[in-house]
């Protein structure tokens, strides 16, 4: 049985930190969505916009939360006054009779590269296990993100497999996913 918590916690390790989605975090989260990197491999739109961002934290999230379909944070990166916002992470796509989530996020640009993503998602991948209860954690990605793919095996997880046509671009070109996934039994914490 999957434990949902009563609030989203905040976790921490070394400079990263998952935290609760805030009002504050609306600018950011849109000046972060105008990078083409975060659309062109997620379901972020083209042409993100300030109100997606405010019906991201505002109701988006809160109503996924409530409704056990999505777990959201915010990363931030560094400490005290040197803290910046980094990027979002989430579990999603949840089969929560079957112990499953699948794992989401994407990394703002300017922190790409320093172990940021890597160490956001050991840390949600270990709550998920540790704390939840999941058994099993699933990640897809696009087969042309090589950074996405480093990170998740960075980050504990092995390639299942390519599933083929298995998602739809913005353009309508329907694309191949790799399937990553890590599950309890294999799993090494932090």
């Amino acid at each position: 049985m999957i434990w949902w918590p009563t609030h989203t916690p905040t976790l921490t390790y070394g400079l990263v930190t998952l935290r609760p989605l805030s009002e504050g975090d609306i600018p950011d989260i849109f000046s972060s969505c105008q990078d083409p990197v975060i659309p062109k491999f997620t379901r972020v739109p083209f042409d993100y916009t300030m109100a997606h961002a405010e019906f991201f934290v505002r109701e988006k999230s809160p109503r996924s939360f409530i409704e056990k379909t999505e777990l959201a944070f915010a990363i931030d990166y560094g400490s005290g006054a040197d803290t910046t916002f980094a990027g979002v992470i989430s579990f999603h796509s949840m089969d929560l009779p079957d112990l499953t989530a699948e794992l989401g996020y994407w990394i703002n640009a300017d922190v790409r590269g320093k172990g940021v993503g890597t160490t956001a998602a050991r840390m949600l991948t270990n709550f998920g296990f540790e704390t939840m209860g999941f058994e099993r954690i699933e990640a897809l990605v696009d087969v042309e993100n090589i950074a996405s793919k480093k990170l998740l095996v960075s980050a504990g997880y092995s390639l299942e497999g390519i599933l083929r046509k298995k998602s739809r671009r913005y353009d309508g070109s329907q694309i191949d996913m790799a399937l990553f996934s890590v599950i309890r039994d294999e799993w090494e914490e932090l």
